[in-house]
């Protein structure tokens, strides 16, 4: 199976998880492609957009920073992240994220049932 990128569904989510701004999601697979994932996109955050802390319970989350920086929230302790890092949150955990350079925060997703 190949899935155009021009072909993906977009959505915009404001004040995601109760976070300040938009962000914009485009769902690399979706329905039943997921097998036993229930998310795999890439979120594209605008500067000064923000995920709102919440917890992960039988499910695990992974975050790839693609491009731009930010502050993840791990647990109630903020690391800033860079492309490059990975950000992992097993169930059981909580976390947020914010954009907080002069250009958009992109991250891949993969949320990962226990």
């Amino acid at each position: 199976m190949i899935k155009h990128g021009c072909d993906l569904p977009v959505e915009t989510r404001e004040n995601m998880r109760g976070g300040d701004g938009s962000v914009v999601m485009r769902a690399f697979l979706e329905g039943g492609e997921l097998g036993k994932n229930r998310l795999f996109s890439q979120l594209t955050l605008a500067q000064g957009s923000s995920i709102g802390y919440h917890e992960h319970h039988g499910e695990s989350e992974i975050f790839v920073v693609k491009s731009g920086n930010g502050i993840f929230n791990d647990n109630g302790k903020e690391y800033p992240i860079v492309a490059g890092d990975v950000c992992v949150t097993p169930s059981g955990s909580g976390h947020s994220v914010r954009c907080t350079g002069s250009r958009e925060l992109e991250l891949i997703a993969l949320i990962i049932l226990d």
